[in-house]
């Protein structure tokens, strides 16, 4: 056996390569245990990904779950959003599970792996719940799979898959909430995703007064909608006002439409996906970033609002739609908060902070502070590195 014990963590969502776009938290997470484990993922393949590789010191396997040019249940917007958008895709769905319970199954077999980390409840969790090896197992909830996923059933697969589990780590205190609604004793802990305040995200020298700033998945939930709503009013206060947009997903078409409606072609620019390495220059530059998150009509919400905490760590100012997550992130002396839906309250919040320098500055100094303490890859690592290891303790 390894002088380390083995981890093995199963993913939905992981980058295929280096320089990808997808959210990279979960691979910046196992990156950062290799000093404590022999890390090993398992997540889905995806046309022009490797089959196996090492990346930054984690073994990487990714199971095949249909043709390589039908793989396309995960990527570019998430799971929820890509079945939402094209329902042929819920065909992928019962491929996806049984591949991925079977490569866990042989995995588990063959690496003898001493704890396992699951991310999102449902499906992974629900994944390793099913497999019913003797390994103690970790599940953590992102937010889509606890508040978008409603009804009786899901109630009853979380439930199900909680109790199995050694411990639940949730990214906000909403969250721990919400789950603790459905399972009254469950282990459930706050544990958020980190952000690399030491090295990517810092501040920097040279900043917009007119630059207003997106970044996210291109999903109902984000609220970019919203904020298009709410550019002609910010334009007849601050016409040179620009909205730069980095991010990609099913709802491009939708907000590209908006823009034209609203005639604001030469006011937003739609960079698409950019590379986690080139994004903090994105934050350093912009006068605020602006999140406007809401809850869809489906009860979606945002788990955390990551990108938020990199935009604060880059000592940029945010605007956020007031959902209950957020608040674990942004309180008043570090943020603002707006019902992101009320486009006139969401222009006013904007327009009274590009009008007010000092208090941009006052808020990006204390948001970096607040990031620092609580966010930081090297707090967060370290939280979750004893936490599983105290249940390789109870490793079988």
């Amino acid at each position: 056996m390894s002088a380390r014990p083995r981890l093995l963590v199963l993913t939905s969502t992981y980058p295929r390569w280096v320089d990808d776009p997808e959210p990279a938290f979960v691979h910046e997470l196992s990156r950062r245990l290799t000093d404590r484990f022999e890390v090993h993922v398992l997540g889905p393949h995806a046309p022009g990904a490797k089959r196996q590789e090492l990346l930054d010191g984690v073994h990487v396997h990714r199971y095949r779950y249909a043709p390589e040019h039908w793989e396309t249940l995960v990527n570019d917007g998430g799971m929820l959003a890509n079945v939402r958008r094209d329902r042929r895709k819920w065909l992928l769905v019962p491929g996806f599970l049984l591949a991925q319970y079977l490569s866990l199954r042989r995995l588990v077999r063959v690496l003898q792996p001493q704890v396992v980390h699951a991310h999102w409840l449902l499906p992974q969790g629900l994944v390793a719940a099913a497999a019913g090896h003797a390994v103690p197992w970790l599940g953590t909830s992102h937010g889509a799979d606890l508040f978008a996923l409603k009804g009786r059933l899901f109630a009853m697969l979380r439930r199900w898959v909680v109790r199995r589990a050694a411990a639940v780590t949730l990214v906000s205190e909403a969250m721990r909430q919400r789950l603790l609604s459905e399972t009254p004793h469950a282990r459930a802990l706050v544990m958020p995703m980190g952000v690399d305040t030491s090295q990517r995200f810092t501040p920097g020298h040279v900043r917009s007064s007119d630059e207003l700033l997106f970044v996210g998945r291109l999903v109902e939930k984000k609220g970019l909608h919203h904020l298009l709503h709410a550019m002609p009013q910010v334009l007849a206060s601050r016409p040179h006002v620009v909205l730069t947009v980095i991010g990609f997903g099913p709802e491009l078409e939708r907000l590209q439409s908006l823009v034209t409606q609203h005639r604001l072609g030469s006011h937003v620019r739609f960079l698409g996906a950019v590379p986690q390495n080139a994004l903090a220059e994105h934050y350093r530059r912009a006068a605020i970033f602006v999140a406007p998150f809401v809850e869809t009509s489906t009860g979606d919400q945002e788990g955390l609002g990551l990108v938020v905490a990199e935009a604060m760590a880059c000592a940029c100012p945010v605007i956020v739609g007031d959902v209950p997550a957020v608040r674990d992130v942004v309180g008043e002396d570090n943020g603002v908060r707006v019902a992101a839906a009320d486009h006139i309250a969401l222009a006013t919040s904007i327009v009274s902070l590009l009008e007010d320098p000092g208090r941009r500055h006052a808020l990006a100094a204390s948001g970096r502070r607040w990031v620092e303490a609580r966010f930081s890859w090297d707090a967060v690592s370290q939280r979750y590195g004893e936490l599983l290891t105290e249940l390789v303790g109870q490793s079988t």
